[in-house]
């Protein structure tokens, strides 16, 4: 068993230390969404029966905050024009204490919890009467399920200049928390911090390591330590030094991040997240990982390999993989079988269990689409325009790959086919991050595919990312990784947006609609409808609004489409319009991805109206019009500012393999690069070659430019 997995399998007592800089906002405010999450966190732990304590910071901070406030507003304006003196710690201290615990106490009192105020100074720690009290007063209060709040009482802590005085038992919350889990007798201490854990160099720094586990004689010559905390006292050196002195005395410590909404519920799950302190670290055995950065290189290296290969050899590779996996049909079911079980007991959605699903004809279809692909026109080194710059002097411009491509997608192991094929026919190099619940059956598939690359490219072509906690690694890596590929929840591809400034290419959500204009034929709609909706309720391409003319309530159009959607089960949903009339529930928003056999349905006036809605509620990923009259479609066509529109035909046809793309790594709704089904030509950039016989600027003397457009194959 993994030695973090076990010690954290025996903790009973935990203390969690939340700092200054989660507990406050870059301009000192008070971070109340924070707060909120880490209140729910202790509470789901103490409705699980663990024993919770709480050391707090944030209270100067918040004094300081309140009074600077009570300072104005008591101020003239000429006492404002003068310089004002710095506020007293102390008053600040005294103020912002109550104030905290108030605001602890509302936000316990709202999740059904109670919470008590311990103030402590390091002095009464010297009196072995006091540390006895201590302990039974908190052995009481955690007896009655109260989880007891410490912070240091700095209204009247001894120390004349306690943020750099370190001397006394303990000198900030760090080591308050080090202290109170030694004291205490807890079985681990949770740091929270504002970055994921402990790192080799500032966490900024692009070649900074995250250190999942501390070893002293390892790591504290390489370490080289930032700036301290924002609003606090010593930052991560601060943190460190408690951790190894309560490692040390035998109390396991985890640093991780406290902007994290469930860090502290996923580290008592034993996910390898943030940095462990342990008084056996050195002993536990320790198996070489490939570093995040090892692992781009990696890929950019083999990538440049595949680039070197004639296009007849790339191409074989597509067709081994293809015969490679009907080949092994049996074991790719066997070990996706496993994980839809796994995922049915784990109570996963239905449209999830869908997408994670393999069936025999869906890994034949794989199989299929890589021949396709193999099949197509040679991507790479296509010249794509070629100009006489001046007597020969000859540029070109001319296809290549991206370089690295890092994908990160949910339950669908099919993806990971697609994508790994997309990247061998553009010859880029490819990092893979599936979801957990596809483990078993993305890496039989990573193993078969990466098996069938000859060795002059090498299997490192395609890295297999089995772990969530690698993810923060890659997005740093900006100076390797070209371009990010998210598929999946909304809530994926935003966080990933907001966490690199690697180029993201994907969708958030996939909000489609099919508008049924007055003049449709019906049973064309009707067909349509039911397509766009039952084909695949999973699919991001599938319809989530049907839009209806007015004067199909009138003619009963509307009737006859909802009674074929209520036919294959969908479950109907009701704009303010279109509720009343059908007698269905109201839909809460319209914007919603159902995902499953439901959708919204409303009734609009016009084309112009269905536009407006569709640009209002939609998400630019695909949309439909069904109609007769062309002048209405070319509206419809022109207008609507989606990825994919289309004309008397189902959503369902925004699709790389039905664009005869081969295959796609994802679908873009944004308007750089690609846009729509991401095939092979999305996943190229160009460069410039330019030939000349000795020509050279010298001022543009002596240089006639003619700026000739030449044939291509010329």
């Amino acid at each position: 068993m993994d030695p973090r997995r076990a010690f954290v399998n025996s903790v009973k007592r935990i203390v969690v230390k939340v700092g200054t800089a989660v507990v406050t906002r870059s301009d000192g405010r008070l971070a109340l969404g924070r707060l909120g999450a880490l209140c729910e966190q202790l509470k789901e732990l103490n409705t699980q029966g663990y024993e919770v304590i709480l050391v707090t910071s944030g209270a100067v901070g918040l004094g300081r905050q309140r009074l600077g406030y009570r300072r104005v507003a008591n101020s003239s304006f000429s006492d404002l024009q003068k310089p004002q003196s710095e506020l007293d710690g102390k008053a600040c201290a005294s103020v912002g204490q109550g104030s905290l615990m108030a605001l602890y106490d509302t936000m316990f009192s709202q999740l059904d919890v109670t919470s008590s105020q311990l103030l402590v100074t390091d002095g009464l720690f010297r009196d072995a009467a006091f540390r006895k009290q201590l302990t039974d007063t908190v052995n009481s209060l955690l007896d009655l399920r109260v989880i007891p709040i410490f912070n240091e009482n700095d209204a009247v802590s001894t120390r004349k200049a306690p943020y750099e005085d370190s001397s006394g038992i303990f000198w900030d919350n760090d080591s308050l928390a080090g202290l109170l889990a030694l004291e205490l007798k807890a079985d681990l201490l949770v740091l929270l911090s504002d970055v994921e854990g402990l790192y080799s160099g500032p966490p900024s720094d692009p070649k900074s390591k995250l250190i999942h586990t501390y070893v002293p004689e390892k790591h504290q010559e390489e370490i080289t330590f930032g700036d301290k905390s924002r609003l606090g006292r010593g930052g991560m050196t601060a943190k460190v030094n408690a951790a190894v002195c309560s490692a040390h005395a035998g109390t396991p410590v985890i640093i991780t991040s406290g902007y994290a909404t469930d860090n502290i519920i996923r580290v008592l799950q034993g996910e390898k997240i943030g940095t462990v302190f342990h008084k056996d670290a050195h002993l536990w055995s320790t198996v070489k990982e490939v570093s995040a950065h090892e692992m781009a290189v990696s890929a950019r290296d083999s990538s440049r390999k595949l680039q070197a290969l004639s296009s007849d050899e790339r191409r074989k590779i597509l067709l081994a993989i293809a015969d490679a996996l009907e080949a092994n049909v049996s074991k790719i079911r066997h070990e996706n079988e496993a994980d839809v079980d796994e995922a049915e007991l784990a109570g996963l959605e239905k449209p999830l269990v869908s997408r994670l699903t393999l069936k025999p004809e869906k890994i034949s279809g794989l199989a299929k689409s890589l021949r396709m692909l193999a099949d197509m026109e040679e991507p790479i080194g296509q010249i794509l325009k070629k100009t006489e710059l001046a007597d020969k002097l000859i540029l070109e411009k001319i296809s290549c790959p991206l370089g690295v491509l890092l994908v990160i997608f949910e339950s669908r192991p099919d993806a990971l086919v697609q994508i790994a094929a997309l990247a061998i026919r553009s010859g880029n190099g490819l990092l893979l991050k599936g979801g957990k619940e596809a483990k078993r059956s993305n890496a039989v598939l990573h193993k078969i595919i990466t098996s069938a690359i000859p060795e002059n490219v090498g299997g490192k072509l395609i890295g297999l990312v089995t772990s969530r906690e690698e993810i923060p690694d890659l997005l740093k890596l900006d100076d390797v990784i070209d371009l990010v590929v998210p598929r999946g929840s909304n809530k994926l591809v935003s966080q990933i947006k907001e966490s690199t400034k690697i180029p993201v290419l994907g969708h958030a959500d996939g909000v489609c609609h099919v508008y049924v204009d007055k003049s449709a034929n019906i049973d064309m709609a009707k067909q349509i409808v039911r397509d766009a909706k039952i084909d695949y309720p999973a699919a991001c391409n599938a319809m989530e609004t049907l839009l209806v003319h007015k004067d199909l309530v009138q003619n009963g159009g509307i009737t006859e489409l909802t009674a074929e959607l209520r036919k294959e089960g969908v479950q109907l949903y009701g704009g303010p319009r279109a509720c009343g009339l059908l007698s269905i529930p109201q839909a809460s928003c319209f914007h919603n991805e159902y995902s499953s056999l439901a959708c919204t349905v409303e009734i609009v006036d016009d084309v112009s109206a269905a536009i407006d809605h569709i640009h209002k509620h939609g998400s630019s990923h695909t949309d439909c019009i069904v109609t007769e009259d062309s002048e209405v479609a070319n509206t419809f066509l022109r207008l609507v500012d989606s990825a994919a529109v289309f004309h008397n035909a189902s959503t369902r046809f925004s699709d790389g393999a039905r664009f005869g793309l081969g295959a796609e790594v994802g679908i873009s709704t944004s308007r750089i690069h690609a846009r729509g089904p991401v095939g092979v030509e999305g996943l190229l950039t160009n460069r410039w070659i330019l030939r000349g016989s000795g020509h050279v600027v010298n001022g543009d003397r002596g240089i006639t430019y003619t700026h000739e457009e030449l044939p291509l194959n010329g």
